[in-house]
């Protein structure tokens, strides 16, 4: 029994650590489950399950391995007079090591937050590799649900839709089902639907400029010169405006970077903004 636990915490451990690169480079859940991102076939859903009960596998067979090999672990403990002290100097040592890694995980020292920039580079390439949704969960909203948001025709959607050959039930049907049953992506379908999309109408001389009520994903990602020209707005104006609230704007800086220098966060970012276009 002691060799097929070894062998089990072993084997577990392996697959642990692949779970977890798996799960340390994939691209943000939205990301993922909007352009359905797989990984050796399974989703990041599937991997995430996976690391879950591999990792209470791993635990299981820790467990018992620290019962099979309690006398030894015993030892590891004693100090010089054979006694039994549970802060000795290796368990010191590696205590200290464990709370410094997390305590600098905490404030982001470097190198530990290294690792962490590295994870959300990896996660912002994703994103631009396989593009942001609309929304957050947009895959899961209905048709008729997701034209009304995106301002798409949804007679035109669905003409489209049996255009390209496309089954469907119906505008109640969810984007994620209507990929599912033929076999592409929720962002694929968008991409067939989205030449449906109404223009966007000009606000009349004089009336209030129009501005979304929250942002996009991915906001803090991009530079203000790329959310400008997304929302059709003047990049010097809408950076005069914020810096006119006190706020430290730099041409190619990312919003996150923009809210940083300004001991912000994003979304206040995106208030600002907001009142800077509208005039509240």
């Amino acid at each position: 029994m002691r060799k097929i636990t070894s062998m089990t915490m072993l084997v577990s451990l392996v697959l642990l650590v692949l779970n977890s690169i798996v799960l340390y480079v994939v691209p943000e859940g939205r990301v993922a489950y909007w352009a359905d991102w797989r990984f050796w076939g399974l989703t990041k859903t599937e991997w995430g399950d996976q690391h879950v009960t591999i990792g209470f596998l791993f635990i299981a067979a820790g467990l018992l391995h620290l019962y099979y090999n309690w006398a030894a672990i015993k030892n590891y403990m004693k100090n010089r007079l054979k006694e039994i002290r549970v802060f000795t100097l290796p368990f010191n040592v590696g205590l200290l090591v464990t709370v410094l890694v997390s305590v600098m995980t905490y404030f982001h020292v470097p190198p530990v937050n290294l690792i962490l920039e590295l994870g959300a580079h990896f996660k912002e390439a994703g994103a631009e590799k396989y593009g942001e949704p609309p929304y957050g969960h947009a895959e899961l909203s209905s048709l008729k649900m997701f034209s009304k948001k995106e301002g798409i025709d949804l007679d035109g959607a669905m003409a489209l839709l049996r255009q390209k050959g496309l089954e469907f039930r119906g505008p109640e049907q969810t984007l994620l089902a209507i990929s599912q049953d033929n076999g592409m992506t929720p962002q694929q379908v968008y991409m067939v639907i989205k030449p449906a999309a109404r223009e966007l109408e000009t606000p009349p001389a004089g009336g209030a400029p129009s501005f979304p009520d929250e942002p996009k994903p991915g906001f803090g990602r991009k530079t203000l010169e790329q959310v400008c020209a997304e929302l059709q707005l003047e990049y010097a104006t809408v950076a005069q405006g914020l810096q006119a609230k006190g706020l430290t704007v730099e041409a190619g800086k990312t919003v996150h970077e923009i809210a940083e220098a300004s001991g912000k966060e994003p979304m206040e970012i995106f208030e600002a903004m907001r009142a800077v276009v509208v005039g509240e």
